[in-house]
């Protein structure tokens, strides 16, 4: 922990008195009269690079990975918030696990953790994993960090989740590719969390048809009967079911199921820019902008097509369109523009004021909330609007930066409302996504796995 604790010292100086102490300022100030002090010359804060606030934003990131995760297992929790630190405290999240696997790797690849800690974290955290509930391999939405049982996310999803289990393997599928050609114990990682992927039975949640399920309870078995179709954030599900050695699917279960027969391509053109894709619920503008981060953590859209849709330009004019509806503005919300901007599904403000969660996007569901995650994960197709967006949270620190990054959301238009609080699936993608445009990392690693490319290769993909 010692990296780490060095880099918080460094954030600390750099953020100043926005996450400090009120009694920890300089020595014998507290002391003058109220006059002398207001007189004394303020200092300026340094202006960081555009590298120094990459680096303090993932490194505050990765906080929500490691300082709190749950206790027992490591895992990420579903949600924290900083004023009810014990609300849902054993409630893990499986994709947001997942999410939390890949921050782990860029955390000991920047240097917040040593290899040796990171590979402890990971070691306990695929422990667990390995004895939690299962159904037919997968896992469930929900699992107890302190049993491994699982907490049913509602009253028929009690069992497993493909989509969320498909948010956990691309994370295990980087653990086993970054680690494999280490020492014995970083190879003993490695084949762990190979093993644990290919026990998925994707094949199952196919019902013997040709598309994926959703769900798959051990009480009420496919009654939520929820078909995995485009366009949404489910892409990554098919492309591991093809993938899987030992419990694949077919191309005519991604044609007939993803890609609807053909159904998923859109004629759809806003502000100038084609959709490609057509974007379920909302063909206008796009989905909730999620959708072009949670199958792409490890999967490179760059050059990712099939005989349907190139996905480059799904996601950058995806990410363009709601960039663009945010400085249009046709709702007249105060500080949407150039640099304020990113509408997803994140939490939310209730017209009382209360905090909600809501899939914000453009058109009827923006209601003038701000979510950082939706502009910060964006950029690797929109760096430099992602960049002013950075940059305008990171001027209005003192409200939107908390201990475990940005917080989840805001609105300038409510007197800055915030929501002061995270969620694990949110604060995820904005580390491994800016890694990505930095570096590469986890898209280099997902892409090199020998079953992954044969997956790909199976259902037609260029790439």
């Amino acid at each position: 922990m010692k990296r780490i604790c060095s880099y918080i010292f460094f954030s600390a100086m750099v953020l100043m008195f926005a996450s400090c102490d009120e009694q920890q300022g300089p020595v014998g100030v507290s002391e003058l009269p109220e006059e002398a002090v207001d007189d004394m010359p303020k200092e300026e804060e340094p202006e960081l690079t555009d590298e120094e606030l990459l680096d303090l934003t993932q490194l505050e990131t990765f906080r929500y990975f490691w300082d709190f995760a749950q206790s027992d297992s490591g895992g990420a929790r579903e949600r924290y918030h900083p004023n009810e630190p014990s609300r849902d405290q054993n409630t893990v999240a499986t994709g947001g696990t997942g999410f939390g696997l890949m921050a782990i790797l860029v955390g000991i690849e920047r240097g917040f953790v040593t290899k040796e800690e990171g590979m402890q974290r990971l070691t306990n955290i695929l422990s667990f994993l390995e004895s939690a509930d299962r159904f037919h391999g997968a896992w469930p939405h929900w699992i107890n960090g302190s049993n491994g049982n699982t907490i049913p996310f509602s009253e028929k999803d009690n069992g497993g989740d493909l989509v969320e289990t498909a948010f956990l393997v691309q994370g295990l599928i980087c653990i086993k590719e970054y680690f494999e050609e280490g020492d014995d114990a970083e190879k003993a990682l490695a084949a762990k969390a190979d093993i644990l992927w290919k026990g998925v039975e994707w094949d199952w949640y196919t019902q013997g048809e040709d598309t994926l399920y959703w769900h798959w309870s051990p009480n009420f078995g496919f009654d939520i009967n929820l078909e995995l179709k485009g366009y949404n954030e489910v892409l990554i599900a098919y492309i591991l079911g093809a993938a899987s050695p030992d419990y694949t699917i077919s191309k005519n279960a991604y044609t007939n199921g993803w890609a609807s027969n053909g159904g998923i391509i859109s004629s759809d053109v806003q502000y100038g820019l084609p959709l490609v894709a057509k974007h379920a619920g909302n063909t206008a503008y796009g989905g909730p902008l999620f959708w072009a981060h949670y199958s792409y953590l490890g999967l490179d859209p760059r050059n990712l097509s099939d005989e349907f849709v190139n996905y480059t330009d799904v996601n950058v004019n995806h990410s363009k369109i709601n960039y663009q509806y945010c400085v249009d503005n046709p709702n007249n919300f105060l500080d949407y523009g150039k640099d304020c901007w990113g509408l997803t599904a994140s939490y939310s403000r209730n017209n009382d004021g209360n905090i909600t969660y809501r899939a914000h996007r453009p058109g009827s569901n923006d209601i003038g909330v701000i979510s950082p995650t939706a502009a910060l994960s964006s950029m690797p197709y929109t760096p430099e609007e992602s960049m002013r967006a950075l940059r305008y949270f990171y001027s209005h620190k003192d409200k939107l930066l908390g201990p475990a990054g940005f917080y989840d959301a805001f609105s300038p238009q409510y007197d800055f409302w915030v929501a002061e609080a995270y969620l694990a699936i949110d604060q995820g993608p904005i580390i491994v996504m800016i890694e990505n445009h930095r570096t590469e990392l986890l898209w280099r690693l997902f892409m090199k796995n020998e079953d992954v490319r044969s997956g790909l290769e199976k259902l037609g993909f260029s790439f």
